[in-house]
């Protein structure tokens, strides 16, 4: 099956679009984002008033008989311009803060809204992710959200404002060579810095895309480190990483010096710019048009607006560098799950609990068919087993019930409601699983088994701690229901994980159970305490059991046996044996093979 990959090609254009979805997130402080604009004009308009009081403060020096100046004019002038500086300088911050909370809430919505998504997206999805490229993606998306939402608002356009403003100011007083100098100046710094940073854009991918496949390989191995120990391939593992960083590091080496191209071309430009500024400036007082005061403030002028477009020029490489990042995120979030409810969708009511599969026809791919037009009821309260060889379809039964995909013909219900017509949420909750392989949470015994209920009572846990024969375990572990499982449950076995995911669905006692090959990591004593409590436990159930031993399902009410994705066969226990079919085969061959 092929891997999902996240990252974007270096020719994909940006997609500044997809911006519109983080309006949402801006309207919902709408009076802090305009206070904060607000604030971010205020603070603009200061930033540029401080170079004409320098100038009247230079003015008022520069005469020939200093002492004739009366003291107040100078002293009250540099007292203006601190007082300036101060309130740009409040200013900004007040509007940092006010804006933070804003950014802070974005980032915090929309993570949750990536959240939602990848748990609504398909199995298939899931199946072929690689979780370590996937969470750099999202922590890479985010912050370049974080990124985006504070420099789009707070930098390019008080940037922009500030160049039409002191464009305007120096042609209006100083003439059009001042004006054109800066215009000039803007466009070749704007334009290089556009041409370069879309050049460079294929080394900031090329990154990325080494940084998510060596953190993948690591998050892989470290995963999976109980085969590497029993292959003792750790020296294979770690060359393989190695290779990976080996790439990361090529990477890195053509991103840092193409941005030491981008930065030595921003660099020259604006050289050339202020020199020109200084030299008509110098000209201008030698010529007697201008005065020290004039020269001064264009310096300042120059200096400041050259300052923010330098910050500019960083801004919009750092922009394409997030909008390569989010570009992954959009990516995911466009993404629409294969299993969806349909608009009018209802809510499942499971009141008897009562199965049917009619004429279900199921395919991963359409070369290979997995189920073809299988038929049968399960009944309010009865067990049904399913049997069969591996690869028959029996744990695709199990999918479809739970609607983790859908049916390519026919139509799976229960209490004659067809389950493409309800909620993915309300069939689930209707269902509960012990499924073969079981994974737990990296937290307590405790909190796994509450996990089937989430607001059960202590009191309700270890009920069914008892049904699961977990009791006895339990004591033996120094932290008793407060140990931790570890990581994917590591630290339990195969038996006592399966234990936990039995205790985990009885606690949250929905109308149908589902126990796909339940027992299969129980030793035979064990087995037959937890299949006692099992029968306990569904009497008030509809059970569905897909079963590998073909001694736990002897007791059911109906045995559907699956080859090849067809129903051959259904009974009791005895009347299949009696056919001489494949339920008598499978059966002679276990009871023959040691268990």
């Amino acid at each position: 099956m092929p891997r999902h990959r996240f990252s974007a090609p270096s020719d994909t254009p940006v997609r500044w679009h997809t911006l519109s979805q983080l309006l949402p997130f801006l309207f919902e402080f709408k009076k802090r984002v305009v206070v904060a604009v607000g604030c971010l004009i205020a603070a603009k308009l200061a930033s540029i008033g401080l170079p004409f009081v320098l100038k009247h403060v230079v003015d008022t020096l520069d005469v020939e008989n200093p002492a004739a100046i009366a003291l107040s004019v100078p002293v009250a002038l540099v007292i203006a311009y601190g007082a300036l500086r101060f309130l740009n300088t409040i200013l900004s911050e007040v509007r940092d803060t006010l804006f933070g909370r804003v950014t802070e809430r974005a980032m915090r919505r929309l993570g949750l809204k990536v959240f939602n998504h990848l748990h609504a997206l398909d199995v298939d999805f899931h199946l072929s992710r690689q979780t370590g490229g996937l969470s750099r993606d999202i922590e890479r998306g985010t912050s370049g959200i974080s990124f985006l939402l504070r420099f789009l608002v707070f930098n390019i356009l008080p940037t922009c404002l500030e160049i039409i403003i002191v464009v305007g100011i120096l042609l209006k007083q100083y003439g059009l060579s001042f004006a054109l100098i800066i215009v000039t100046a803007v466009i070749a710094y704007v334009s290089f810095s556009v041409k370069a940073t879309n050049w460079r854009t294929r080394f900031v991918h090329a990154l990325n895309q080494a940084d998510s496949s060596s953190n993948t390989r690591a998050i892989d191995s470290l995963l999976n480190f109980e085969t590497v120990k029993y292959f003792n391939n750790a020296g294979f593992e770690a060359r393989r990483y190695d290779d990976s960083l080996a790439e990361w590091e090529q990477a890195r080496r053509k991103n840092r010096l193409s941005l030491f191209a981008l930065n030595s071309g921003q660099a020259l430009i604006i050289a050339i710019a202020v020199t020109a500024m200084m030299v008509n400036a110098t000209l201008g007082v030698m010529a007697n048009e201008m005065t020290l005061g004039d020269f001064v403030l264009i310096n300042a002028f120059t200096m400041q607006l050259f300052m923010p477009l330098n910050f500019l020029g960083f801004v919009y490489r750092e922009i394409r560098g997030a909008m390569a990042n989010i570009h992954n995120l959009f990516e995911l979030l466009e993404r629409d799950p294969k299993v969806q409810d349909s608009p009018n969708a209802q809510t499942l009511v499971a009141e008897h609990g009562e199965i049917s599969f009619e004429q279900v026809a199921f395919d991963y791919h359409p070369e290979r068919p997995i189920l073809k037009g299988v038929s049968f009821k399960i009944k309010s309260g009865e067990k049904v087993a399913v049997v069969g060889a591996s690869g028959a379809g029996k744990s695709t039964l199990v999918k479809l019930l739970f609607r983790l995909y859908n049916p390519t013909a026919g139509r799976v219900t229960i209490d004659g409601q067809n389950l493409m017509h309800c909620t993915q949420v309300s069939v689930r909750e209707a269902l509960g699983i012990v499924p073969q392989d079981t994974v737990l949470f990296n937290d307590s015994l405790l909190e796994n088994i509450r996990y089937g209920n989430p607001q059960a009572s202590d009191e309700a846990v270890h009920k069914v701690i008892s049904l699961a024969a977990l009791d006895d375990f339990i004591k033996s572990l120094p932290n008793g229901v407060q140990t931790q499982v570890g990581e994917r449950g590591l630290k339990l076995s195969g038996g006592e994980k399966q234990r936990v995911a039995i205790a985990r669905a009885l606690l949250k006692n929905p109308r149908i159970l589902v126990f796909d090959e339940a027992t299969s990591s129980l030793d035979s004593q064990s087995e037959q305490a937890i299949l006692h409590a099992l029968k306990q436990a569904a009497q008030a159930h509809t059970s569905l059991v897909i079963a590998h031993r073909l001694s736990t399902i002897t007791d059911a009410d109906n045995i559907l046996v699956l080859h090849h994705g067809v129903l051959v066969e259904q009974g009791r226990h005895s009347e299949l044996l009696q056919l001489q079919g494949h339920y008598a085969k499978l059966w002679k061959a276990q009871q023959n093979t040691p268990n």
